[in-house]
């Protein structure tokens, strides 16, 4: 490196976003993810030791994947490569890898390769860097928001050690914005500015977590406040609130938060718990999530968990789906809210849905037989001489509308698939059912 590279490196990393410049460096300045790197823990006693195995680090954004790689560059006698799956390609790769061959073999000094959102290389990428992980050429450390057993090559997941960094809680982002207004080395402390305590748990709060939402704040606030008369920047509440808007909600919609929270949405319909199942919808509507995959959600759950204990709900899911569709937001959170809130309440049953999972598995794996000659079709040519339909009794023509007769093939009779429970509607079904089947003949 040259002096104008130097140079360059230097006014990068002081123009660089508060976020950026307040990077811990060492171990000790890590906030959070105890359950990782507590002194007593693995990966804090192999970075301290400098005996690292490749790593994947696996959580949502701002809680400290790539600070910690470059706590773990820091603190490594291994040299250090960074790359962006986004922007990197099998060239790059090629040149730090044999970078690393040569460094390795004329001094026997190992590479760390840091891979960021290591999820967006293809699988031509991840098998390329296989065998130099394999061999230890390099020490591969990726980090993804993505759940890495479904995004990173099997064979990488096997030789690599997962840790999952989950969000900081409230009181590790307080810690972090009170320590950027008064770090005047690589914070904010030179502009003399001072933070009330109800604007911390504010930000702290909205911030949901990410700590790189918070610092953005927190350095918008101090930017674009003018000074008081007493020569401070004060951040009070009502400063905090312009500088975040709208909560940093967690929610990717080809990732992980994605389907768990549609996960918990389902189950707490399911569930009858119709708090729960409101603010998941809350969170999805809030996130942009498509109205037509939530609204299709209800329709199922109206089907699959409520079903005949409640034969209106499927009915208000299906208005409420194409009641959303005509009306758009923001009243269709209303519609939605009314069909989420039925479903919620209303008396459960899967006996539908087991009925049909009965059906299928018959369906697939026995003998289906023949359909009984007297319910066949005896309206087409040459059926009557056949004798298709003969024998068939209609059902109008008896009390209560009902007749005893042979409707499975006979490999069949007997099987039960569709079994009433006794909530809600099926309860009905249920006494209605035994009362026209016990009747006299």
């Amino acid at each position: 490196m040259d002096l104008f590279e130097y140079m360059s490196e230097q006014n990068k990393e002081k123009e660089a976003p508060l976020a950026g410049r307040m990077r811990p460096r060492t171990l000790d300045e890590v906030v959070g993810q105890q359950h990782i790197i507590g002194k007593d823990k693995l990966l804090y006693r192999a970075i301290a030791a400098d005996k690292l195995s490749s790593l994947i680090f696996y959580g949502p954004p701002g809680t400290g994947k790539t600070t910690l790689a470059k706590v773990i560059a820091n603190t490594t006698s291994s040299r250090f490569e960074q790359i962006n799956a986004t922007t990197a390609g099998k060239k790059d790769m090629e040149a730090i890898v044999q970078k690393a061959k040569e460094q390795y073999g004329m001094y026997r000094k190992k590479t760390i390769l840091f891979v960021d959102e290591i999820h967006r290389f293809n699988k031509a990428q991840q098998d390329y860097l296989l065998p130099f992980v394999e061999d230890g050429t390099v020490i591969l450390i990726g980090a993804t928001t993505e759940n890495p057993y479904f995004e990173v090559n099997g064979a990488l997941i096997s030789r690599s050690n997962i840790f999952e960094l989950k969000s900081l809680d409230a009181e590790d982002i307080k810690a972090l914005l009170n320590k950027a207004v008064n770090d005047v080395e690589r914070g904010l402390g030179a502009y003399n500015a001072v933070i009330t305590e109800d604007a911390l748990d504010f930000l702290a709060d909205m911030a949901e977590g990410d700590a790189r939402a918070a610092l953005n704040a927190i350095e918008l606030g101090v930017l674009t406040t003018p000074p008081s008369d007493s020569g401070r920047i004060e951040i009070t509440l009502e400063v905090a609130e312009e500088c975040i808007q709208r909560r940093a909600v967690k929610y990717d919609k080809q990732g992980d938060n994605h389907y768990d929270t549609i996960s918990a949405f389902i189950k707490s319909m399911r569930g009858s718990d119709a708090d729960a199942a409101i603010y998941y919808l809350a969170k999805m509507i809030q996130a942009g999530e498509s109205v037509t995959f939530i609204s299709r959600r209800i329709m199922i759950c109206a089907c699959e968990d409520v079903g005949m204990a409640d034969p209106n709900a499927i009915q208000v899911a299906v208005a409420c789906a194409e009641a959303v569709e005509r009306v758009g937001f923001p009243e269709a959170q209303i519609i939605l809210a009314e069909a989420v809130n039925y479903v919620a309440t209303a008396p459960k049953s899967n006996a539908s849905c087991e009925s049909i999972e009965k059906a299928m598995r018959t369906v697939k794996e026995q003998h289906t037989g023949a359909v009984p000659n007297h319910l066949r079709d005896s309206h087409y040519k040459g059926a009557a001489k056949l004798g298709h339909g003969q024998g068939y009794l209609y059902a109008h023509n008896y009390p209560n509308h009902y007749v005893k007769q042979q409707y499975l093939p006979d490999e069949l009779v007997g099987t039960v698939f569709y079994e009433p429970t006794e909530i809600g509607y099926e309860k009905q079904v249920n006494e209605y059912m035994n009362r026209i089947k016990n009747q006299e003949d």
